[in-house]
């Protein structure tokens, strides 16, 4: 199939761009890697009238450390991202989840934004921005406003982002002292969404473990982590598996039903569990 007939803008300014979005509401949609985008036009499951393009907009790129922490721009290439030395040393866990996202080309042209916006529920980044605690920065018409990366996750492809709203940029706080982390996920080929996934960061006085794959959107697995700090973690892995009951309820999908998801997700638990008391 084709993509439907509509009207193309690029954007030369921030302000442009809003004011696209306020004109036209939503037969607007932005234009940055296009990844997720241009399959759906062409497969006719979006036909907006207006695609407005933002990847000339240099407000909305780069990358910088902002007091001890990380500032990722929307705009900023999955491959950028990977190859920052600045990812790779304040927000490692990101670092390690990149090379698991599809294929180079992809990666290439894919955004850290995008993918945040996109909300696709087996997506690795938005596991990672909520396993490390961060910050989405969104700017519209009445200013920017942050949210909590875990609150901006509201259901299967939903966010809080409005519909008047660009999403601007994601904040990562410092690591905490003692942080390390585990990415981990299985799919039935590399480059493919993940059947189950698990992003994690353990630090001197917290575990946070979020599962992507398994749910509307990326699920804290808060009852495991607590059954962890209750002891020693190798000793209290089996009892922090089947906390994982009170923790997850898959949806059967395409991939895999319900039930095999569970599964995977305590193996996938298992394997961070023993790569973080190896890292400590």
């Amino acid at each position: 199939m084709k993509a439907p007939r509509l009207s193309y803008r690029r954007a030369r300014s921030l302000e442009e761009a809003l004011d696209a979005l306020a004109e036209h509401g939503d037969e607007a949609k932005l234009l940055a890697g296009g990844q997720s985008l241009v399959p759906a036009l062409n497969m006719r499951l979006l036909e907006p009238r207006l695609l407005v393009d933002i990847n000339s907009l240099a407000a909305l790129g780069g990358i910088e450390e902002r007091a001890g922490g990380l500032r990722i721009g929307a705009l900023a290439r999955h491959s950028e991202v990977g190859r920052s030395p600045l990812v790779a040393g304040l927000a490692p866990l990101i670092h390690q989840a990149i090379p698991s996202i599809a294929h180079p080309a992809i990666r290439n042209r894919g955004t850290f934004g995008g993918s945040l916006a996109h909300a696709d529920p087996a997506a690795e980044l938005p596991a990672c921005a909520v396993a490390l605690d961060g910050t989405v920065e969104l700017v519209g018409a009445g200013g920017r406003r942050r949210l909590a990366a875990r609150d901006f996750f509201r259901g299967l492809y939903e966010t809080a982002l409005g519909p008047d709203e660009i999403l601007a940029a994601v904040e990562i706080p410092p690591p905490p002292p003692g942080a390390r982390s585990v990415f981990l996920e299985l799919a039935r080929r590399r480059g493919d969404y993940a059947l189950a996934g698990l992003a994690a960061q353990a630090s001197a006085g917290a575990l946070r473990l979020v599962f992507f794959g398994v749910g509307a959107k990326p699920v804290e697995a808060v009852a495991a982590a607590a059954e962890l700090g209750a002891g020693d973690w190798l000793r209290r892995l089996p009892a922090a598996e089947a906390a994982l009951d009170a923790d997850l309820d898959p949806p059967d999908d395409l991939q895999a039903d319900g039930r095999t998801k569970r599964h995977l997700a305590r193996v996938l638990l298992g394997r961070a569990v023993r790569a973080l008391v190896a890292a400590a």
